[in-house]
């Protein structure tokens, strides 16, 4: 598992934080709300020292203190954190989550685990009186992270496109990248794919410092 500087610099990479609400993330969202019968239904990413909502149902706030994040022990494990009570739990019984406004009972959280191995934040599901979640709602929520991180994924990949248009004359319908001829020879276009192998310029995705040196 990646450590905590790499986890924090992958979540970097995909340009999230603090961005406007996106109707796809909205979607699952709701969802997961409706499927598993919550009232409240978020998808959280955990930074250094908060938990922002990319997409919120039935919470009116953008972020808490990541010292009160449920999602924070979400993310330490690949698999769906389930808490069935937490006013019954000792590592949350305390928290002003549950003491306080939103009155946290229920809490469930698939982590948005990317390719490197790094958990972003969590899709996850409160309700406020303690239950529990049925199989085939687990199955759901698990589904509908995946969604997520395909999401987070086809976001960044078309930020990436954006930034190699700015680099390099691309076509907008086909891809292909214009080569200027030398000493008067015919301009000819280069698929991109192809570009890219030839030139070895990029490997994946583009970063913005790494888009500063191409």
């Amino acid at each position: 598992m990646p450590t905590e500087s790499e986890r924090l610099n992958t979540l970097q990479l995909y340009n999230v934080l603090d961005t406007a609400s996106e109707k796809a993330f909205d979607n699952l969202t709701l969802l997961a709300s409706s499927i598993c019968g919550t009232p409240i239904s978020l998808v959280s990413f955990v930074d250094n020292d908060r938990q922002w909502f990319k997409s919120k149902v039935g919470l009116e706030v953008d972020e808490t203190p990541r010292e009160q994040a449920f999602c924070d022990h979400a993310i330490r494990s690949n698999n769906i954190l389930v808490i069935e009570d937490a006013q019954a739990d000792q590592r949350f019984a305390s928290n002003p989550l549950v003491t306080g406004n939103p009155n946290i009972r229920f809490y469930a959280g698939a982590p948005l685990q990317m390719g490197n191995g790094a958990a972003l934040g969590t899709l996850c599901v409160i309700d406020h009186k303690p239950r529990s979640l049925t199989a085939e709602q687990t199955n759901a929520l698990s589904v509908l992270r995946d969604a997520v991180v395909s999401q987070l994924e086809l976001r960044r990949a078309l930020q990436d496109i954006q930034t190699i248009n700015q680099i390099l004359p691309i076509c907008a319908w086909c891809r292909s990248v214009k080569l200027e001829g030398d000493d008067g020879a015919a301009t000819t276009w280069q698929p991109l794919h192809e570009y890219v192998a030839d030139n070895n310029k990029v490997s994946h995705g583009i970063c913005p410092t790494c888009s500063l040196v191409l």
